[in-house]
């Protein structure tokens, strides 16, 4: 019984499974990697495996924080993007990588979630940036895309970041196995770091 209560109490990451045809399922092993990481690096009480979920699932508001990405289309249904709504009105966190090519689709469908609002850059000095290790310019650059500058973009609820998004930086191909996208060791572990202060600020809010 008390092995069963802490498997439910470690921290998890779910990927969001979406429809529309965007590979959401690409790199099944970054989010394995970064909470094998944020275990080693934090006092965090991790279960470092992979899991998806639908968002029609009764398993979804059992996780603290969502994972997605991709690089194509994405579409939510009205009865999707309630589900959501609810999921991030009532405490949950979701993280959004731009893995290059969903970001039109992305702002087209999260206005289906919040209709009355826009994405919003985030300050260097907002605290996610410096839960857990710093980063003073924001951002990693992980991979070049079209080489613009690496972004980071929110949407709050009373003052509460409940959905962060990153364009033209895509930390989360910096989690996947080394040999999948060959990044420097040291580009793997600034987009490491960088994860594991999402996780940080998932927890601490």
């Amino acid at each position: 019984m008390e092995a069963q209560q802490r498997i439910e109490s470690q921290f998890r990451i779910a990927r969001l499974k979406y429809s529309g045809g965007g590979d959401w399922y690409n790199d099944p092993s970054a989010e394995v990697n970064l909470l094998r990481f944020v275990g080693e690096q934090t006092n965090i009480d991790v279960d470092p495996r992979y899991e998806f979920v639908e968002l029609s699932s009764d398993k979804l508001f059992s996780y603290p924080m969502l994972f997605m990405t991709g690089h194509g289309n994405v579409v939510f249904s009205e009865y999707e993007a309630q589900r959501l709504r609810t999921y991030l009105s009532n405490g949950g966190f979701l993280y959004i990588d731009d893995d290059y090519g969903m970001d039109k689709a992305l702002r087209r469908e999260l206005k289906k979630i919040f209709p009355d609002q826009e994405l919003v850059e985030l300050p260097y000095t907002h605290g996610l940036y410096s839960s857990h290790f710093s980063f003073p310019d924001g951002v990693p650059k992980t991979h070049e895309h079209d080489g613009k500058p690496a972004q980071g973009f929110g949407l709050f609820l009373n003052g509460r970041l409940m959905v962060y998004y990153t364009y033209e930086s895509n930390p989360s191909d910096g989690w996947a196995d080394p040999e999948i996208h060959n990044n420097p060791e040291t580009t793997r572990q600034e987009a490491l770091r960088f994860g594991t202060n999402i996780v940080v600020w998932t927890l601490s809010r």
